[in-house]
């Protein structure tokens, strides 16, 4: 009998790997069962979402407070559920706050845990090792260092590589992702990526619209695209209305409905969000100037927490200020629009980071699908 998973993610990132697991999975049991909290790309592959990732996708520490009863309601409801008609593997997709505590009760009864992408504890959270120990009986990692940690604290893991790594060629295509979105091929453009939270949006498109306005200002032939989820459209118009950005016909700025991978593409350079998107801006090749913006206490709590000089991937993978980052008060348009034009004025300094980039593209690139549902088929076997 083919078997029966479980399976939690709580953001699109998360549904894009946990889609590509279940490639895996299925290419493996063509007729295998996948439940629980997931997205779009999930259902697509025909995956029963008993609730939409979208109910997770909270991120921070004030931010989650007004929905933390909704949260731990949701998360008692479905262990309920699954203890009840009991999978044969639970995975548990990133969303480590709200998994691990659902990982652990599930373990404790004797069902398999699976946690698919580490968390970060060797940036900023070295306390969730502890926890993850008791959370997994194995974990899929994504990148190459991250086995041997966790070996050292009694976590079995194996490393997938990072399947962002086989989505995007090695050298992508600027001209036809133009062409694709309808953008200028005369024109030097900037992707302007504020985040897919509303809160990131809230803290960040205002700054990002701004520092647009300063790099027009001086660099006429500069064109801005901005991608956002339908939900987050409204807002980030709102803030380009306000910076003095105009939309329609002929304007500056180009606002898409998803197709970020295609605005990552077309772009010259990136100013971003600190991220998933920061590492997908690096398999495009693109340089970028990365940026964070918190409400004021949960910043104060994130920096306590930290264990590196940096925060965005591209950096912390490289262990070097690769790329520039400014974080709370340092994210000022100002700050922001002479970072921007550095890149802009330096094309020797962007050869010199695409060649980089190239080597950390081959070095994450693996059969991510065949590699994970081995480790599971393994975990099964027990």
């Amino acid at each position: 009998m083919d078997p029966r998973f479980a399976m939690v993610t709580g953001e699109a990132s998360g549904d894009l790997l946990a889609a590509l697991l279940l490639d895996g999975l299925k290419s493996r049991w063509p007729a295998l069962t996948a439940q629980g909290i997931g997205g779009p790309a999930m259902a697509q592959r025909g995956f029963e979402a008993w609730w939409p990732q979208a109910r997770l996708a909270v991120r921070g520490y004030v931010e989650v407070l007004p929905h933390l009863r909704e949260l731990l309601a949701m998360r008692r409801t479905l262990g309920d559920r699954l203890l009840a008609d009991r999978p044969d593997v639970f995975v548990g997709v990133d969303a480590p706050d709200f998994n691990f505590d659902l990982e652990i009760r599930l373990r404790d009864a004797g069902i398999p845990t699976v946690h698919f992408v580490s968390p970060s504890f060797w940036a900023w959270r070295a306390k969730k090792v502890e926890k993850l120990r008791r959370a997994a009986d194995h974990v899929l990692c994504i990148f190459p260092f991250e086995p041997e940690l966790l070996a050292a604290h009694g976590v079995a893991a194996t490393y997938v590589g990072h399947p962002i790594a086989n989505m995007i060629p090695l050298t992508p295509d600027r001209v036809a992702a133009r062409r694709q979105l309808g953008l200028p091929q005369d024109r030097r453009i900037v992707a302007l990526l504020p985040g897919s939270r509303r809160s990131e949006v809230r803290y960040l498109a205002g700054r990002f619209m701004a520092a647009a306005g300063l790099l027009r200002a001086r660099y006429p032939d500069l064109h801005f695209v901005l991608p956002t989820l339908p939900a987050l459209r409204a807002d980030v118009e709102l803030a380009a209305r306000r910076a003095g950005l105009s939309m329609d016909a002929g304007g500056v700025l180009t606002v898409l409905e998803g197709q970020s991978h295609a605005a990552l593409a077309a772009c010259d350079v990136t100013l971003i969000a600190s991220g998933t998107a920061t590492l997908e801006a690096a398999l495009f090749k693109r340089p970028m100037v990365i940026a964070y913006n918190m409400p004021w206490l949960s910043w104060q709590i994130m920096k306590g927490k930290k264990l590196q000089p940096w925060v965005g991937l591209p950096n912390i993978l490289a262990r070097d200020f690769v790329v520039p980052e400014f974080l709370q008060e340092a994210a000022t348009p100002d700050a922001l629009a002479a970072a921007v034009g550095d890149w802009l004025d330096s094309p020797s300094k962007v050869v010199d980071l695409q060649d980089h980039f190239l080597q950390l593209h081959q070095t994450l690139q693996r059969d991510t699908a065949r590699l994970a549902t081995d480790a599971i088929e393994k975990l099964l076997a027990r």
